[in-house]
């Protein structure tokens, strides 16, 4: 308690409360955060681990694949061992540079994880429309410059976020009831006009996942179109279950995200530990399931994986 009264009165330091209302619950709530931020990284890093060894895996869709699985790393290690320590050891305390940072990481790679998104659903459009053309198109070193502008984007865009809330003076109370730097929660303990920041905030939401919502709707509306003229039933089903699990990975990322952002922003009657733990949630979830769907629905990683873990 000592050192928790210290840190308030730290004027670079924020006070990260957690779940306010189940500090008693913390050590059952840590018990499934913590189970889903293992499996997360094991998954991730096996996909990593055998992409990166089998060399008939290093093509476009595995190579995307790994950009994806890195995001799911970095975002669920921007928020879990935080939360794990308010849980475990009722440590709350964390800078405002810190915080900021945490926040432009969360964000930046949630741009990206996005970008990437829209890679892999041009990727599929590829292969099954113009499948000739496949090879030539999507090349490793093409994927390797879409991955870069993906970042090169998520960067650009975010930057000027944590930027504004840099340049504003903080009220007395560093309180922030959340287990991360959430962006509504961390402007709301700000004294200065943060009119410009949520603007930015919201138009950004607005380019990014609509622009790539559309250009994901829109592959996928070709697809269908291509898969329709498709006379074989067998080359019909086929076609369509090379894009099962990117249509599940996208669904997994999406609808958390936009639920947690549209209950931050308008869910005034929903209670606030429920939207702490969703928001917690969208980064635990995806990042531990999307290995697992990648590695179920793709038959070449699924034996890869396999032979690996057989030797293990």
């Amino acid at each position: 308690m000592a050192a928790f009264n210290f840190t308030l009165s730290d004027p670079s330091t924020f006070i990260l409360m957690g779940i306010p209302g189940l500090e008693a619950a913390y050590i059952w709530i840590s018990i499934p955060f913590s189970t889903f931020y293992i499996i997360s990284l094991l998954g991730n890093f096996m996909v990593l681990f055998v992409v990166g060894k089998e060399q008939t895996l290093h093509k476009p869709m595995y190579l995307l694949l790994c950009m994806l699985a890195l995001t799911d790393i970095t975002t669920s290690t921007s928020v879990t061992p935080k939360a794990l320590c308010i849980f475990w050891f009722n440590f709350k305390g964390i800078t405002v540079h810190g915080c900021l940072t945490q926040m432009f990481f969360l964000h930046a790679v949630s741009a990206m994880h996005s970008a990437i998104l829209v890679t892999m659903a041009f990727d599929r459009y590829l292969a099954i429309c113009n499948p000739l053309r496949y090879a030539t198109i999507l090349t490793n070193i093409r994927i390797a410059k879409l991955g870069l502008m993906c970042l090169i984007r998520a960067v650009l865009f975010v930057l000027p976020m944590p930027l504004l809330l840099s340049r504003q003076p903080f009220c007395a109370n560093h309180i922030i009831p959340h287990t991360y730097c959430e962006p509504i929660a961390v402007a709301k303990i700000s004294c200065g006009d943060i009119t410009v920041y949520r603007i930015h905030g919201l138009v950004i939401a607005l380019i990014v996942i609509g622009l790539d919502l559309t250009l994901i709707a829109l592959s996928y509306s070709l697809i269908m179109r291509a898969v329709l003229r498709i006379s074989s039933k067998k080359a019909h089903q086929k076609a369509l279950n090379t894009c099962t699990a990117h249509i599940c990975v996208m669904l997994l990322s999406y609808t958390p995200f936009l639920f947690s952002n549209l209950t931050h922003r308008f869910g005034q009657g929903i209670a606030p530990h429920i939207q702490i733990i969703m928001a917690n949630l969208y980064f635990l979830i995806p990042p531990m399931l999307n290995p697992i769907i990648y590695a179920v629905k793709t038959k070449e990683l699924r034996d890869k994986v396999g032979k690996y873990t057989c030797r293990m």
